[in-house]
């Protein structure tokens, strides 16, 4: 069974929790929230990813990212997107 490896991060059941409640964006809090039960053993991965309805692989991908490449690999960060639909010009900004 996957289980995040804190002690390799120097963290512990605690530090995850606090992530989980204290990271700036929701999708952050998620992720240590998926890496606090998966490490607390009060879940699995197969079955929390099914209880949040994110597939196996995608929390499976949170905890070998926090096992390879630590914690900060977890945190939520914009890519880009498609820009928006009705975007405000910047010239309708500047009149004032």
């Amino acid at each position: 069974m996957v289980r995040p490896d804190m002690e390799k991060w120097g963290q512990t059941l605690a530090d995850l929790r606090v992530l989980s409640v204290e990271a700036k964006d929701a999708r952050s809090r998620e992720r240590f929230l998926a890496l606090y039960m998966i490490a607390n053993k009060q879940t699995s991965a197969c079955a929390w990813a099914r209880e949040i309805g994110r597939t196996k692989e995608t929390v499976l991908n949170w905890v070998h990212r926090y096992n390879q490449f630590g914690p900060k690999a977890v945190f939520y960060r914009h890519t880009g997107g498609r820009r928006p639909f009705l975007a405000r010009s910047r010239s309708s900004n500047s009149s004032a």
